[in-house]
């Protein structure tokens, strides 16, 4: 077959000439976001990065490659109707030449392929809150991809304690982006703490740097939301008491679908701001990386 990685040309050359280059994943345009709040979250996401001086690289399979780096028709493509692609459907979304919109542990894996150590997103998967089978496969990845994750931790619905036992487990650190406690998506505050702390990018780089050079795979630098939705977990609590027949990866954002109900779409706007600021604040530790060198 073809060569499936296709790398546009401005990501290309951005890797080559040493630009901060950060990649976005597309779930949240497929499955995690309601339009319009979808593509604003992609689009000032890749603003944000253009505004730090990073190049976005946003990721999905179209027309039989996973592409890195699109343009806003692709990501049109996408909201308009695109499969859930995970790091174990690649292969078949590749080969079925399906509209894929790709999560954490697919983008990741692609970023990885392309050459990119660093990837902004909103929430990690994790480990299920009651189910602690249901794990996601971002967290395997992390344990095995060498990219720095920048997210507002895990995702709220999920078992956050459980989730950090397993990044533990799998020899993942978990930096604190100014904040000691890991972020509850929706909330800094979640009452775990972080394996380290970082307050500045050039603090966060150096951390990385030394991380890869002693044989750390993932990272995850977990970043406070820029607002706090104060009854944001008496809503997920409701919503998972409500969920019944739903399993595998419609769970996800079944819930949080109801929780942008419960919230009157309180929490669709957070979503938004929250993805773009860690966007711009990977963009940030990407550039005092290369500076490194």
């Amino acid at each position: 077959m073809s060569e499936p990685l296709q790398i546009s040309e401005e990501v290309a050359d951005a890797l080559a000439t040493g630009r901060p280059v950060v990649a976005l994943e597309t779930s949240i345009v497929g499955q995690g976001l309601p339009p319009p709040h979808n593509l604003r979250a992609a689009l000032e996401s890749e603003a944000a990065i253009r505004h730090e001086g990073g190049v976005p690289a946003t990721v999905a399979v179209l027309d039989g490659r996973l592409r890195v780096g699109l343009s806003d028709a692709d990501l049109e493509r996408i909201a308009a109707g695109a499969v859930k692609v995970s790091s174990r459907d690649l292969g078949a979304a590749i080969a079925k030449c399906e509209v894929g919109a790709t999560t954490v542990a697919a983008t990741m894996r692609a970023a990885a392929m392309a050459g990119i150590r660093f990837f902004a997103t909103g929430g990690i998967g994790g480990v299920h809150r009651g189910h602690p089978e249901d794990q996601s496969a971002d967290l395997g990845e992390l344990g095995t991809t060498q990219v720095a994750v920048f997210c507002a931790g895990a995702k709220i619905i999920l078992d956050l304690p459980v989730t950090l036992e397993r990044l533990e487990s799998l020899g993942v650190p978990v930096l604190g982006y100014m904040c000691d406690e890991f972020p509850a998506f929706y909330s800094a505050h979640s009452g775990c703490p972080v394996s380290a702390r970082v307050d500045t990018p050039e603090e966060t780089a150096r951390i990385i740097e030394a991380s890869w050079a002693t044989g750390a795979h993932g990272l995850v630098v977990a970043i406070p939301p820029p607002a706090e939705m104060e009854d944001a977990e008496k809503l997920v609590e409701l919503a998972v008491k409500e969920l019944t027949g739903v399993s595998g990866p419609q769970v996800t954002p079944r819930l949080l679908a109801r929780v942008a109900e419960l919230s009157d779409g309180r929490s669709l706007d957070l979503n938004v701001d929250l993805v773009v600021n860690n966007a711009r604040i990977a963009t940030r530790v990407a550039g005092a990386y290369a500076g490194l060198a």
